[in-house]
């Protein structure tokens, strides 16, 4: 579902609030909202709240060819792994490319989170939230792995995509929410007056915020 075509919007706050007007009917259920990092967080802060939900976050690595790292061959979260079976690489660098990441993201979930747990999505609504899709490979291993948690429903909430990747991952979930997918894409910028960089600061001092409520 897309609501306009050519608007701007002001920021990732005008965003979130937009976005959260359309998730409503999910209001009080249980829910988690997972925000990919890091754009995804200020308005996932915005959603959780909106909706009396907890705010997680989706820490989510690429793991890239050997001869080419660019090239995604599988995405690791810190619990599951998914991997192109069709992509033949030595399964002693998947194992160690797959360590290294899982450290990394603990890593980062720390930093994030401190010593609060993650949650469990078995039966739950997952609302994915980011500020936009631009190739769409992070936000489809976050929906990937997110199955293998075996949720009760996914829904994608972003303000801006590209209109083939509507067509891409409508089939993938249950909902599908998004604001604008103009044709001209270019990038998810391009779309807000205002797209500044989020710091880990930033992430940091949202989540400590959800974390006190």
């Amino acid at each position: 579902m897309q609501l306009n075509s050519h608007k701007m919007i002001r920021n990732r706050h005008e965003a979130a609030i937009m976005l959260s007007h359309e998730l409503q009917k999910y209001k009080g259920q249980d829910g988690v909202v997972l925000a990919i990092p890091r754009g995804g967080v200020p308005i996932g802060a915005i959603i959780a709240k909106d909706l009396e939900m907890p705010l997680e976050l989706a820490l989510i690595k690429k793991i890239g060819h050997p001869a080419n790292p660019e090239y995604a061959i599988g995405a690791v979260s810190m619990h599951s792994v998914v991997l192109n079976k069709s992509v033949k690489v030595p399964e002693d660098y998947v194992n160690r490319e797959i360590t290294k990441i899982q450290e990394e993201l603990h890593r980062r979930y720390k930093l994030f989170m401190g010593e609060k747990p993650p949650l469990n999505l078995k039966d739950k609504l997952v609302i994915i939230v980011d500020d936009g899709i631009a190739t769409g490979q992070t936000l489809l291993a976050t929906v990937e792995l997110v199955k293998e948690q075996q949720p009760k429903k996914v829904v994608i909430a972003v303000p801006v995509a590209p209109p083939q990747a509507i067509d891409k991952f409508e089939p993938l979930v249950d909902e599908l929410i998004c604001l604008m997918a103009p044709p001209g894409f270019f990038a998810v910028g391009q779309f807000y007056r205002e797209f500044l960089q989020v710091s880990d600061e930033e992430v940091i001092e949202l989540m400590q915020n959800q974390v006190h409520h």
